[in-house]
């Protein structure tokens, strides 16, 4: 049975509206990045001397100075400055999984518009805010718009990255954590000292305000996994044209492989409406929540993550405290601050390129994780024990940039241990779990114990060796029969290298992928 002219012409616009064919792979991964680390830049802008500023200071005859940046001018108390810089948290820890769980509802690059929409508006109301309440609440929705990219962002680059680099281009997208926060302490500092602290963030908002309205104005990508209301339903067999007689055929065999291709949990489910009230949501939230919670895979794989965490952000905070107790270390927030710009550059993407050399697969992922953070945690805690900064400072180069070999292979096995419909809610909860469990509660609890040990050395040593708990923990990944399910679920449809649905060598847009 032949398909008339205006149903092939329509059929066929709807496929390459899909798949926008200047948005190649490599474009999605650049502007990514770029956003990234705008996210990061922000947080190191609102940690920085510039824009943090002083609080102002009275001598012992009443002589008063004022204070600078935003803890001057808004006379905040150190409790109150320091709950500034996490209170994005509040909003990214609430918001990504609500967003996670919206993209079986929602077109997810539509809702990664409206996340950076809102991190935009919150970016410019910290700039024009006019006392504490004011600025916290928007650092806190600043958070909430960084939740749809964060959840979003790394399904988007794994469907997108050539099937053998997949590690490799999650390593670059994770890299720009580090540069992203040195980017920061640099931007605000000089902004902040030579204009002023509010026009720091006015900047960051301009920065990021062409990427938000790129996320409405240009044609939404479709994540695999998830349902395309792009796509029609398909004639069937007997009505397709021979692919021989025309390419028309071909499209719309592929167009029948990309939908077969999504698992099928997510096709058969009656997935909420647009309109669907918040109690509905909710529901299908907390039955994917099981489904992560009863797969061993992700779980062991987040304890060892939540471990890992729990010593990176104690490391940050007391690190350089520590350096000067111990070696009596001039300029340690530069010393330690440049050994962790530069070997979380080298380390993430080493570890992420490694393992696609090895072969990206969940059980090499866990062995790298485990012999990584294993050798890693050595040349530490070695560092600590040497007597001398010269004995300590190469060591201890060397055990960060092993331990940041972990980001690429890490979030590859949350992105690949469970079907693609749940990349997204997988990669919010590791989000959460990380922080509540892990940095959030790290850097009291080491406090406490300093307290009570009043030795840095102890402490540091103590804290490092959580590295090992990690990697033991990854290493009972090893032992857990896995299963790739991202891989699985294309098996059922298009092959591997159709995956990517924008690959720089298909000029049309058109795959065989959601």
């Amino acid at each position: 049975m032949a398909i008339s002219p205006p149903d092939l012409d329509a059929d066929t616009a709807t496929i390459s509206d899909a798949h926008p064919t200047w948005f190649t792979p490599k474009r999605l991964l650049g502007i990514f990045c770029v956003i990234n680390m705008l996210n990061y830049i922000d947080r190191g802008t609102i940690a920085s001397n510039g824009v943090n500023g002083s609080a102002r200071a009275c001598s012992e005859t009443g002589i008063c100075t004022s204070g600078s940046g935003i803890q001057g001018d808004f006379d905040l108390s150190y409790f109150e400055d320091g709950f500034l810089s996490s209170a994005f948290m509040v909003g990214l820890l609430a918001s990504s999984p609500l967003f996670a769980s919206l993209a079986k509802s929602h077109n997810p690059f539509r809702l990664i518009g409206v996340g950076l929409s809102v991190w935009t508006l919150a970016a410019a109301g910290c700039g024009c805010s006019f006392g504490f309440w004011s600025i916290a609440i928007c650092r806190m929705f600043v958070g909430v718009g960084e939740a749809s990219f964060i959840s979003l962002a790394a399904p988007f680059i794994d469907d997108n990255a050539p099937p053998s680099q997949k590690t490799a281009w999650l390593a670059i997208f994770y890299m720009c954590i580090p540069v992203g926060i040195a980017f920061g302490y640099i931007y605000g500092g000089l902004v902040g000292a030579y204009l002023n602290w509010r026009i720091a963030f006015w900047g960051e908002a301009i920065f990021m305000l062409p990427f938000a309205i790129l996320g409405f104005v240009i044609q939404p990508l479709q994540l695999k996994g998830f349902p395309s209301s792009h796509i029609k339903m398909m004639p069937s067999e007997e009505e397709i044209i021979s692919e021989d007689q025309t390419s028309v055929g071909q499209i719309i065999k592929r167009a029948r492989a990309a939908e077969e291709s999504m698992d099928d949990e997510t096709m058969k489910s009656p997935l909420p409406k647009t309109k669907s009230n918040l109690v509905s949501q909710l529901g299908w939230l907390w039955k994917d929540l099981k489904v992560l919670l009863c797969d061993k895979v992700y779980v062991t794989n987040v304890l060892g993550y939540v471990a890992y965490n729990f010593v990176i952000g104690a490391y940050s905070y007391w690190g350089p405290k520590a350096g000067y107790a111990i070696y009596k270390m001039e300029n340690a927030d530069l010393i330690f601050g440049g050994i962790t710009i530069i070997c979380g550059i080298f380390g993430t993407l080493a570890g992420g390129y490694f393992l696609d050399l090895i072969h990206a697969t969940i059980p090499n992922a866990f062995k790298l994780l485990s012999g990584a953070t294993f050798i890693g945690a050595a040349f530490c805690l070695s560092a600590f024990y040497s007597k001398s900064l010269y004995g300590f400072i190469p060591l201890f180069a060397v055990g960060e940039l092993l331990i940041f070999a972990t980001q690429g292979p890490v979030n590859f096995i949350c992105l690949h241990c469970v079907k693609p419909s749940l990349r997204p809610l997988s990669i919010a909860m590791s989000t959460v779990a990380i922080h509540i469990f892990g940095d959030v509660p790290s850097s009291p609890l080491v406090g406490v114990f300093q307290d009570y040990v009043n030795n840095w050395r102890v402490s540091a040593e103590v804290l490092t060796s959580i590295l090992f708990v990690a990697a033991g923990i990854w290493f009972l990944g090893v032992l857990i029969p896995s299963k790739d399910k991202y891989n699985e679920a294309s098996s059922h449809g298009a092959s591997t290298t159709d995956t990517a649905p924008l690959l720089d060598e298909n000029p049309t847009g058109i795959t065989g992928s959601a």
